[in-house]
């Protein structure tokens, strides 16, 4: 067989493609700023703990980590922290939790976070979000409109409350 077209190196990978990046602002609250620094501590002791194994020839999870690193250490970079404890309760904004009910009545909670801490299942939504855009700036006794793909949803704002 012939050679010519086998890569031959150093045993080393080269980096894996960095993980893409977010195209808007990175507001963060507190805690999610908090959360991507100990990610981010998580993740370099990882690959201090890879780069120590006496058995290296697997360096896949290595670049892994470095990967991770690099977009961590990017999101940390570009992270506009927004402390929702120093807002007003007037309106809905970013960090704010708000509470909603739905044409049936029912309440729903949701606090509007960066991307980075977003989790529907505990309530918590990038402001990007169609629901986040139709909360923002809404205030107690206003009816929102929250377009979903099944249809249009009215929600009434209920109260909103710090974190």
């Amino acid at each position: 067989m012939s050679r010519a077209f086998v890569k031959e190196g150093d045993g080393s990978l080269d980096p894996l493609p960095d993980l893409p990046l977010s195209p808007y602002p990175n507001h963060v609250t507190p805690t999610g700023l908090a959360a991507l620094q100990a990610r981010l501590r998580d993740r370099q002791a990882d690959l201090a703990a890879l780069r120590a194994r006496s058995d290296r020839l697997d360096k896949l999870p290595e670049a892994a980590a470095e990967r991770d690193i690099r977009y961590l250490e990017a999101r940390l970079r570009t992270a506009i922290l927004i402390d929702p404890a120093t807002l007003p309760l007037t309106e809905v904004a970013f960090g704010l939790i708000v509470t909603v009910a739905d044409a049936t009545g029912a309440e729903h909670r949701f606090q509007i976070t960066g991307e980075d801490e977003a989790d529907a299942t505990r309530g918590r939504i990038t402001p990007q979000s169609p629901l986040a855009r139709a909360l923002m700036g809404a205030v107690p006794g206003d009816l929102v409109q929250w377009r979903k793909p099944t249809g249009v949803e009215a929600l009434e704002i209920l109260q909103i409350d710090h974190p």
